[in-house]
């Protein structure tokens, strides 16, 4: 068992509470870094609360934003972490158009804000950075860690200049700051608001009568899906290594936003065409068409490589919107939702 201690910007949201999990398995001291709400956004990890009352906890909670500088370097010197895991960003794409200045100060300038933290205290720390496949935008696939990038959002631009800043600091400044460069991820964890949950709830939904329509925009662009906690054991993997690098994690195969309708609705035996509908608000201004990992570098070299593909996955995620409690079943068929394609992160805590 490790006596490392963690620090995880964006444990509330999907990958934070798996790497949690696995950090608090592995022996870690866990902290996280969530942001003061009027309500709380902890659900994803309540499972792993233990009460300070009653023991020392091996997962700690802190309140930081990202745009608060001093308040980081506060933290980093009173925790003094072995390992920082940057997770946490403004991560829907098509609110990144929405928001674009708050995409590059959180997405963008909060990476230098922990980097800088990191460099001015002298914490002999490592550091991942979530970097993004959206960063490879309209450049063909397979790609791989040498593959151009050409970001088509705001969060792939702000994402692009995150990856870069955090080899600047390695390059400069000997921080040992990796990249993990992650396609997309999914699982039962995964926002309501994002594509992948969206369809395998509104396929449950519509099986037990709750809804009868699903609206969505752009079936056509393809994705590489994974498995949200197979991903962030290749996070910790990077980590381990003694000289800090970039790694592409991905499970190298193609599937479309329609592909992944048809497994979820006929898992449940239903016929998607019958109850998706076309809305144009949810595509982007600039659309990225197909992303395909090559991860065979994280496989040589990390010694990690995925077992569960898209036809699971869609299996996994609708599976658990069947299995879920009446109480957790609320409409989410008209709330705002990610364009069709979602984004490679979603740790911000919401």
């Amino acid at each position: 068992m490790s006596h490392k201690t963690a620090l995880v910007t964006g444990i509330t949201g999907q990958d934070g509470s798996y790497l949690a999990e696995l950090l608090l398995e592995k022996g870690y001291l866990v902290h996280g870094l969530v942001r003061r709400s009027s309500s709380f956004s902890t659900g994803r990890i309540d499972h792993l609360y233990q009460d300070p009352h009653e023991r020392a906890p091996a997962l700690r909670l802190h309140y930081g934003d990202l745009a608060d500088g001093s308040r980081i370097s506060t933290l980093l010197e009173a925790i003094q972490p072995d390992e920082v895991y940057h997770l946490a960003a403004q991560s829907h794409v098509r609110v990144s158009f929405d928001e674009p200045e708050f995409t590059g100060s959180t997405t963008g300038l909060g990476t230098t804000r922990l980097l800088e933290a990191i460099r001015m205290t002298g914490l002999p720390c490592r550091f991942y950075q979530a970097s993004s496949s959206e960063m490879y935008g309209t450049t063909p696939p397979p790609q791989h860690e040498s593959t151009p990038f050409h970001p088509r959002s705001p969060y792939a631009a702000a994402k692009t200049y995150a990856y870069w800043i955090t080899r600047n600091y390695r390059e400069a400044y000997g921080i040992h700051a990796v990249n993990g460069i992650l396609f997309n991820h999914e699982s039962p964890r995964r926002g309501e608001t994002f594509v992948t949950r969206k369809i395998a709830r509104a396929a449950a939904r519509i099986a037990r009568g709750e809804q009868q329509f699903l609206h969505l925009g752009n079936l056509e662009a393809r994705r590489d899906w994974g498995y949200a906690p197979e991903y962030v054991d290749a996070m910790w993997r990077m980590l381990q290594r003694e000289e800090p690098d970039d790694y592409v994690v991905a499970t190298g195969t193609s599937y479309s936003v329609r592909d992944f309708l048809t497994l979820c609705f006929e898992h449940v035996g239903l016929d998607w065409e019958r109850h998706v509908r076309f809305d144009e608000r949810y595509l982007r201004p600039s659309e990225v068409p197909d992303l395909i990992g090559d991860s065979s570098k994280a496989a040589r070299e990390l010694g990690w490589t995925p077992t569960v593909l898209t036809p699971e996955l869609a299996q996994i995620m609708t599976d658990a919107e069947v299995e879920s409690p009446p109480a957790l079943r609320g409409d989410v068929s008209t709330r705002p939702q990610e364009d069709s394609i979602l984004t490679a992160q979603d740790q911000s805590p919401r």
